[in-house]
């Protein structure tokens, strides 16, 4: 099949080039220089993740950290991709994407202004799935080891892509029908939602950890809110994942692999794709808000043609939006050391985001050694929709 195919051509999708890549490393973007403490700042600004302890360097200086550390989700804005790269492989003819999920495991190294990361990646699995929103639809997963400049193991993510025909899509048009106009925002709305903004903000504002001993089984964490997203926050967190800056990466390849997947073109439809030559040249024709899959992040037309009905944030982002809210709590002593987030519904512009966290589970002794802490923390909209459920095991000092 031609890859020129138009949408209405293509009716089921074809994973011919998928198959002999499961289980396979694959390559990607590395980003040329460390991390600094600019892009920390720049990192946290876009998340709306006010901890001093990641931007304010008076603050950090007297923390135990001695200066500015990197929040522990800084390892998927490091990253190429959006942390997707190693699930989205293989050329599927008409097709889409938007994240499913992430699972991360940290390791309690720390990244501070200075360290570099660096990635192996491995197309892990997938299956095909019939699904209102697209119908034939593939679930694809894919893994990501970050270490740092010294090979110490800074953390492991396991990302979930959903690939699908962007013409069926758009011809359901599922959230078109589900979703009214953008909301418009009363001035008394918007005051409650700064309020429970702001009282977040300070709720753990000095980094006091609770010991594990203090905490119980149904107590419930401060509600967070983000919001409400507009185009000019999604831009803002698109532009704080270093590789969507121009010319900060470079592509590697995994060594010993026959047609390693390093930018090959994966099959997005006409007016998504990247025009890796001409960028050579004129660098937006890469840059994913002017040409390429993120034009729809900030577009409604072209997120119409995506079955997205109108822009819409991230997937990566509310990944980091969990991974910020838990350490947040789990204040300079604690630690999250594994999550699993599902991702329900995308952030659409004009809506807010909560969130709403609770302790489930306490173990004294687990596996990693160390007491765990249990919360399930659930994101939601302000009509109730169900944006991301996540499963949560943070450590937490004696």
């Amino acid at each position: 099949m031609s890859k020129k195919s138009s949408k209405a051509e293509i009716t089921e999708l074809d994973l011919t080039d998928v198959d002999h890549r499961v289980g396979k490393p694959v390559g990607g973007g590395q980003l040329w220089e460390p991390c600094s403490s600019s892009d920390i700042r720049r990192w946290v600004m876009a998340m709306d993740y006010a901890n001093p302890l990641h931007w304010d360097q008076e603050f950090a200086r007297e923390s135990k950290f001695g200066g500015i550390v990197a929040p522990q989700s800084i390892a998927v804005g490091l990253d190429f991709g959006h942390g997707a790269q190693p699930a989205c492989v293989g050329y599927i003819p008409g097709s889409h994407l938007i994240f499913g999920g992430e699972e991360w495991w940290f390791y309690g190294v720390p990244v501070r202004p200075g360290d570099k990361l660096f990635q192996e990646r491995r197309f892990h699995d997938y299956k095909v799935t019939d699904t209102k929103f697209a119908g034939p639809t593939m679930f694809s997963r894919g893994d990501t080891t970050h270490t740092n400049q010294h090979g110490a193991l800074v953390a492991r993510e396991r990302s979930t892509a959903i690939r699908y025909l962007a013409s069926e899509a758009e011809k359901r048009g599922m959230y078109e029908n589900q979703l009214g106009e953008v909301k418009r925002w009363t001035p008394t709305e918007l005051n409650e939602v700064e309020k429970v903004r702001h009282d977040w903000i300070l709720s753990n504002r000095e980094g006091a950890s609770p010991h594990f001993e203090e905490v119980n089984v149904g107590d419930k964490l401060p509600r967070r809110v983000i919001g409400p997203h507009s185009i000019a926050s999604f831009t803002t967190e698109y532009r704080a994942f270093l590789f969507n800056i121009w010319g900060t990466f470079h592509w590697t390849a995994p060594p010993g692999i026959e047609d390693p997947w390093i930018n090959q073109d994966p099959g997005w439809v006409e007016g998504f794709a990247f025009d890796e030559e001409g960028a050579r040249i004129d660098p937006r024709k890469r840059d994913g808000l002017y040409v390429g899959p993120s034009r729809g992040h900030i577009d409604a037309d072209k997120a119409s043609e995506v079955g997205m009905a109108r822009a819409y944030g991230y997937g990566a982002t509310m990944g980091a939006w969990c991974t910020d809210y838990l350490a947040y709590w789990a204040g300079h002593d604690g630690l999250v050391r594994h999550s699993k987030a599902d991702f329900r519904l995308p952030a659409f512009e004009g809506d807010v985001t909560y969130f709403d966290g609770e302790i489930v589970d306490k173990q004294t002794e687990s596996a990693l050694g160390v007491p765990l802490v249990q919360v399930k923390l659930r994101l939601t909209n302000q009509d109730g929709g169900t944006l991301v459920v996540c499963t949560a095991e943070i450590e937490l000092p004696f």
